[in-house]
């Protein structure tokens, strides 16, 4: 990524990353739509119950994950391979002790956990059920973006796109065979998408050992080395703690909506559930501007890396100008996937978010664009403070705007957070390519 169209270069990298997080939101898509319409409107409500406490312990995962691959970029932009296999020798180290400590803790709390966010008592015993398994599958989550990381790192991203794939087609099989043929309610979705995850993280360790080479640790370069994990952590645990502080503002959220009973907590699901669809897009463009940027820093040239942010800011408004045609009138019939035709409010009330944050998606952008990129030039501390200001605009409307508005109130939350986060990352982004230009 370091040479040609700054444009072309985004774009070809960001398909892929862009095709596989559609496809997998297909499958949570078809998850659900199995969940509400076959087992019924609780069940969809208990799978959705636990969605902010999932993103707090995924969403560090990932982030931590993402951190992680950004030495390893940078030392294969610095053409200094002994260096990145150090890096990635340690990196699955950390990887190994998050898992297990993750793992351990949040099983452990489940119990605790929903009683935290107000899960209604009718749901709780699917939605403990549910998240449990989630839970179980966090080793599986932090291996497959661990070694996905790692292989996008080196500016492949087909790759993990096609693993997602599979996994994503055995996940539905799963889920029909579990959930339609053998009865396994929501406990067969849960085990759906532990194999799934098991099946994706076993593709990407085979690819990597068959394919590259480059990537596998020799000798000396295996040790323990505590310079590179420092650099590491450094750039793994503030991109893990930005997704994680946004959590918390979004479980202030959840339990706000979960107090509202079980049509607003299903309503939220469904929602939520179409809605990662459309932004999946904003945030694969950003994950591609932190290899980008983490290339072409190490390359030395912020002149590239400049050209590069304009033309993915232009690629994004493109988009969002393709998500206006497709949500405003349809929104209401994506509703209808989830539940039955008598569950009307459901689906006024999740198609109404829909159409609320689809106008302030050039806002996710911007913020995609500007987090990623400052991650990618080796700033998460920065990066992270975005989150902070996510967090804070969340809990507000937590507090303030859900009591008094009801589910109206839960539409603007993740607008209002993205705004907030953009009041800082705007300004952040700007002083910070002075400061390197310099």
């Amino acid at each position: 990524m370091t040479v040609g169209s700054p444009a072309r270069d985004i774009l070809k990298f960001a398909g892929p990353l862009i095709l596989g997080y559609i496809l997998q939101q297909f499958y949570l898509i078809i998850d659900a739509t199995i969940v509400g319409r076959w087992i019924g409107v609780g069940a969809l409500a208990a799978v959705g119950a636990s969605t902010s406490i999932t993103f707090l312990i995924m969403g560090f995962c990932n982030g931590a994950c993402a951190g992680f691959a950004i030495p390893v970029t940078r030392a294969f932009g610095a053409k200094d391979y002994r260096k990145m296999r150090v890096y990635v020798a340690n990196a699955l180290r950390i990887g190994l002790v998050l898992a297990m400590v993750l793992t351990l803790l949040s099983t452990i709390l489940c119990t605790r956990i929903l009683r935290l966010v107000n899960t209604p008592e009718d749901i709780f015993d699917d939605a403990w059920t549910f998240l449990f398994m989630q839970f179980l599958a966090i080793p599986f989550t932090i291996g497959y973006n661990l070694l996905a990381g790692q292989i996008r790192a080196l500016g492949n991203s087909k790759q993990p796109f096609y693993f997602l794939i599979i996994a994503s087609l055995i996940n539905i099989l799963l889920d029909v065979l579990l959930i339609l043929v053998l009865g396994q309610g929501v406990f067969g979705a849960g085990l759906a998408t532990l194999l799934s995850q098991l099946v994706a993280t076993g593709l990407c360790a085979w690819y990597i050992f068959r394919h590259m080479q480059i990537l596998i640790p020799q000798g000396d370069e295996r040790r323990y080395d505590n310079k590179r994990v420092s650099i590491l952590l450094n750039n793994g645990v503030p991109m893990g703690l930005q997704f994680s502080i946004t959590a918390v503002g979004i479980i202030m959220l959840q339990s706000a909506n979960n107090a509202l009973g079980t049509i607003c907590v299903a309503s939220f699901t469904a929602s939520t559930r179409v809605k990662y669809l459309f932004t999946c897009v904003f945030e694969n463009i950003g994950v591609a501007m932190a290899t980008y940027c983490g290339q072409n820093i190490g390359a030395g040239d912020m002149q590239r890396i400049h050209q590069g942010l304009r033309d993915a800011v232009k690629i994004m408004l493109v988009y969002f100008l393709f998500t206006i045609v497709i949500i405003w009138p349809f929104a209401g019939d994506m509703m209808q996937l989830f539940v039955n035709s008598g569950e009307q409010q459901v689906v006024d009330n999740a198609a109404m978010l829909m159409r609320i944050s689809m106008w302030f998606y050039p806002s996710l952008g911007i913020l995609t664009i500007c987090r990623y990129s400052i991650q990618g030039l080796g700033y998460s501390n920065l990066s992270m403070l975005s989150g902070v200001m996510e967090m804070i605009a969340r809990t507000a409307v937590s507090l303030w705007l859900v009591p008094a508005f009801k589910f109206l109130g839960v539409c603007y939350a993740d607008p209002t957070a993205w705004v907030a986060a953009d009041l800082f990352l705007v300004p952040a982004i700007l002083l910070l390519l002075r400061h390197l230009s310099k």
